[in-house]
């Protein structure tokens, strides 16, 4: 005889099904069991995890154990008594005065009631809980599968505590994930951009496996299949209430956690309460100590289709959501900022260069301390571990030479598991020679950029995970928090290094971040060579490295602004350099056409001034710096007499300096000499506004 057509879809499913080995273990095992271990198996997860094809299988267990089993849909039944009863009569093939209950509990065999979909059902919990399963006889296993785990009731009802088993259902693994995509037949040379858009969700597997089967020849991109995410989008949210809430859910994708606060922010709304309180009943949402955030899939799928949709809209979000973490750069200090660091390089994600070289999920079991002197022989032997004896002598200089630029970050255990080791070139001159790193750092610090007075230069000389060395992880990321809130903190700080163990690797994301490959200061050590990035902040400066980053955080998007196109780099003055363009400036300061080439319209001074909006204003903000500096001499009696000289001549000058000289009834000669102390004056007033 042929088979039905459902023996064939029973089939084909189970064909395509990968992966659940644990819950198919435990359920065989509860099946087969002489007595049940639990009544009720609880799984839960979102739309879409796979929860009806586990049941599935589930199902056909049933069948090889001989087993008999109802399964109900409840998207199919209304939620009440009655409906429930009469759909199990009809599933069972009863008549209407017939009871379910009173039929199975006829039964001495065991069986067991598959109840999908149960969240349909959250009106009938109650009855389900208290009236119903109660009377279901003892042989009887239970299954329940729905987005929402055990509600309180469940969990504090001490008899229940001991029948029922919550059991989550996650994505499925790397492993599993690869497996389903190769029995679907997708090229292997597509699988790592559908695992990193998917994260393993089945049913975004399967429909990503649908469109390589219309055409195996494409090449996976989220905004390429617009079809996909919108059905994913329609899995998720089926029905959002009003355009406030599609908002909401889109804000609450784009950023790492979610608070009211944050959300009111981002919708430019007094109060998010009810929006809040909506989006943490939604399935696709889960808690966290720190706020709310989406399953993995639902964020990719609602900022795929907000960045394709709405690219506007999605660099907008970003805007508000940056501007609030910049504020809260500033109120924050230590392992606080460090959380906030994470939230704010989150927005740059969605960037290619970004993503594959940074893991979001900060690790809160790791602390960042200071170093001890126990943990020495430690640190020592993570560097001989993964760099050998003569790199592990070096870092034995540092660490007694410069303790205080080593951070060490430690496990639940308080035992070191990584560290970082920050060299302050500028104030171990006479210890450079005894490490090939620091010589050349320092080499082209002096060829290339020289330090100023007050300024400094860091090397982030060592950095390693003790297990994973230099390779992605998320002490990493911790390292490269680090970095970020290094420069961020460092007064005075002109240049920073970075050196790699495999800095072909770390290309992408570190030119992303504004930091040039600099092999003029590459070393090596121990037959091994190590390459260096680095960056000037006096050419760049920390405000306009954000705002650079700003304009690429968004370059997924199609308005983003192209990733050169980028606030002109500051200029780099000596103090000899810096001390004749204030001069010229002081002698140009009525004659606006020729300072338009002044030096000093480039300078830090000039440049972070918050006034400055292009070259024009430039110039004002330089004359209001200039006549600024001369006025604040007449508050001091002693320097009252440069600003009177500095007045006459530059500021409201009168004809001849031999005319201001007689305003000020001084003696020519008197008079030069009040006027060139009164420049320097000036200068080394401006300059160390510009060197702060």
């Amino acid at each position: 005889m042929s088979s039905s057509l459902a023996e064939r879809l029973n089939a084909e499913r189970h064909r395509r099904f990968v992966g659940r080995k644990r819950e198919l273990d435990l359920f065989e095992s509860a099946l087969v069991a002489t007595e049940l271990p639990f009544h009720v198996l609880h799984i839960f997860g979102p739309g879409g995890v796979g929860k009806t094809s586990l049941i599935g299988q589930f199902a056909q267990i049933c069948q090889q154990q001989n087993v008999q089993f109802i399964y109900v849909d409840a998207r199919n039944i209304e939620p009440t008594s009655d409906s429930f009863v009469s759909t199990l009569q009809l599933l069972m093939g009863l008549n209407s005065i017939d009871s379910p209950l009173q039929v199975l509990a006829t039964k001495a065999e065991r069986h067991v009631i598959l109840l999908d979909t149960y969240e349909t059902l959250a009106p009938l919990d109650e009855w389900l809980r208290e009236k119903f399963l109660p009377q279901l006889p003892e042989n009887t296993l239970i299954v329940i599968a729905g987005r929402y785990p055990p509600t309180s009731a469940w969990r504090t009802d001490p008899g229940w505590q001991a029948l029922i088993h919550p059991l989550p259902l996650r994505n499925l693994s790397p492993e599993e994930s690869q497996a389903y995509l190769i029995r679907r037949a997708v090229p292997t040379t597509q699988h790592q951009v559908v695992l990193d858009f998917t994260h393993g969700h089945p049913f975004a597997l399967s429909l990503v496996a649908d469109v390589f089967a219309q055409g195996q020849e494409i090449c996976f991109q989220p905004e390429s299949v617009p079809d996909v995410v919108k059905t994913l989008l329609e899995k998720f949210v089926q029905d959002v209430p009003t355009s406030a809430h599609r908002m909401a859910l889109e804000a609450c994708a784009l950023v790492r956690v979610t608070t009211e606060t944050l959300l009111a922010l981002m919708l430019n709304v007094p109060d998010a309460h009810e929006l809040f309180t909506w989006l943490r009943g939604l399935s696709l949402i889960e808690s966290g100590q720190l706020g709310i955030f989406p399953h993995d899939l639902a964020r990719e799928v609602l900022t795929a289709d907000l960045r394709w949709r709405n690219p506007d809209w999605y660099a907008e979000l970003h805007r508000r959501a940056r501007l609030y973490y910049t504020t809260r750069l500033q109120q924050t200090h230590g392992q606080e900022q460090h959380r906030v660091l994470f939230d704010y390089i989150f927005l740059h994600r969605d960037n290619p260069a970004i993503r594959p070289r940074f893991t979001w999920q900060e690790n809160s079991s790791l602390l960042t301390d200071t170093m001890r002197e126990t943990d020495k022989s430690a640190l020592l032997h993570m560097v001989a571990k993964h760099e050998g004896e003569e790199s592990a002598r070096l870092a034995a200089h540092w660490l007694t030479q410069q303790p205080q630029g080593v951070l060490v970050f430690r496990d639940s255990q308080q035992q070191p598991v990584g560290f970082v080791l920050m060299v302050a070139l500028h104030q171990a001159i006479e210890d450079l020679q005894a490490d090939p790193g620091a010589v050349a750092a320092w080499n082209y610090l002096q060829t290339q950029a020289p330090l100023r007075p007050n300024e400094g230069a860091t090397l982030f000389r060592f950095w390693m995970a003790q297990d994973t060395y230099q390779a992605v992880s998320p002490l990493q990321s911790l390292i490269f928090i680090n970095f970020v809130q290094h420069h961020r903190l460092t007064a005075g700080l002109a240049f920073t290094f970075f050196s790699c163990a495999e800095p072909n690797f770390w290309a992408a994301m570190f030119a992303y971040a504004d930091l040039a490959r600099l092999p003029e200061a590459d070393f090596q050590v121990g037959g091994r060579r190590y390459g260096v990035y680095g960056h000037d902040w006096r050419v760049v400066s920390t405000t306009a490295w954000q705002e650079l980053l700003a304009q690429r955080e968004v370059a997924a998007s199609a308005i983003a602004i192209a990733p050169t196109d980028v606030s002109e780099p500051l200029l780099v003055l000596s103090q000899p350099e810096f001390v004749e363009a204030v001069q010229d400036a002081l002698r140009n300061f009525s004659r606006p056409n020729t300072l338009q080439n002044n030096p000093l319209l480039r300078s830090r001074l000039v440049m972070e001034h918050p006034a400055i909006a292009n070259s024009t204003q430039r110039i004002t903000v330089l004359q209001t710096l200039v006549q600024e500096a001369v006025n604040s001499l007449q508050t001091s009696p002693r320097e009252a007499k440069y600003y009177r000289a500095l007045e006459h001549t530059y500021i409201h000058p009168a004809v001849t300096q031999e005319q201001a000289a007689e305003l000020l009834d001084l003696p020519f000669s008197t008079f030069r000499r009040h006027l060139k102390a009164g420049v320097m004056r000036v200068a080394d007033i401006l300059w160390h506004r510009e060197i702060s």
